[in-house]
């Protein structure tokens, strides 16, 4: 009977030395894992700021070059010069015009229901063209072709054949043409209404 006690005894130290150890052991892979993390960060944060030091060093010394190159050209007189400052005055405008401009054919192509031809459509019209340029004796081909192909006969027969969507879009695309050539001929006259004329003599 004393033997029992004792082996339990026994048992029950080498449990609670085992549970130590693998305490233990936890801990120090815990501890290891969060040392790893840490020397990650710090890796990553040293990165980071030796990056945002070429950065800044690249970017004022880009800097420093476009500020001289531009404070070089506004030294140039004349001529030079003159033309330089009408180029920088042209920036601007263009840039905010063909951003409009941009946008414009964005809602045009939205409103339309168009979309933009594919690849093979670009290369199938500018293929003849590029063997007009390979050999010009070919022109002659196309020319005939395009005659048969925009023949009277088959103009007329697609203005019988359109249907009311067609008529209406063929209506307002002439509109915008109407209009355009209306503001363009105000703006050329610099009026709205008459020409500007010479004085008539009588005799």
């Amino acid at each position: 009977m004393s033997a029992t006690p004792a082996s339990r005894a026994i048992l029950r130290h080498s449990k609670l030395l085992l549970r130590q150890n693998t305490f233990r052991q936890a801990s120090t892979t815990s501890e290891a894992a969060s040392k790893a993390q840490d020397a990650g960060k710090q890796a990553v944060s040293k990165a980071s700021e030796g990056l945002s030091r070429v950065q800044s060093s690249a970017g004022a010394a880009l800097s420093k070059v476009g500020s001289s190159a531009y404070n070089a050209l506004g030294k140039v007189g004349g001529r030079t010069g003159r033309l330089i400052s009408f180029v920088e005055s042209l920036i601007p405008p263009t840039v905010y015009y063909s951003r409009v401009g941009l946008e414009l054919t964005k809602t045009v192509f939205k409103g339309q229901q168009m979309t933009p031809p594919t690849l093979a459509q670009f290369q199938s019209y500018l293929e003849p063209l590029i063997n007009v340029f390979r050999n010009p004796r070919s022109i002659s081909s196309i020319t005939g072709s395009l005659t048969r192909s925009v023949s009277p006969e088959t103009v007329l027969s697609s203005i019988r054949n359109a249907n009311s969507r067609q008529v209406a879009t063929a209506g307002i695309i002439f509109a915008q043409v109407l209009g355009f050539f209306t503001v363009g001929e105000m703006i050329g006259r610099l009026k709205i209404v008459g020409y500007r004329g010479e004085a008539h003599h009588e005799h």
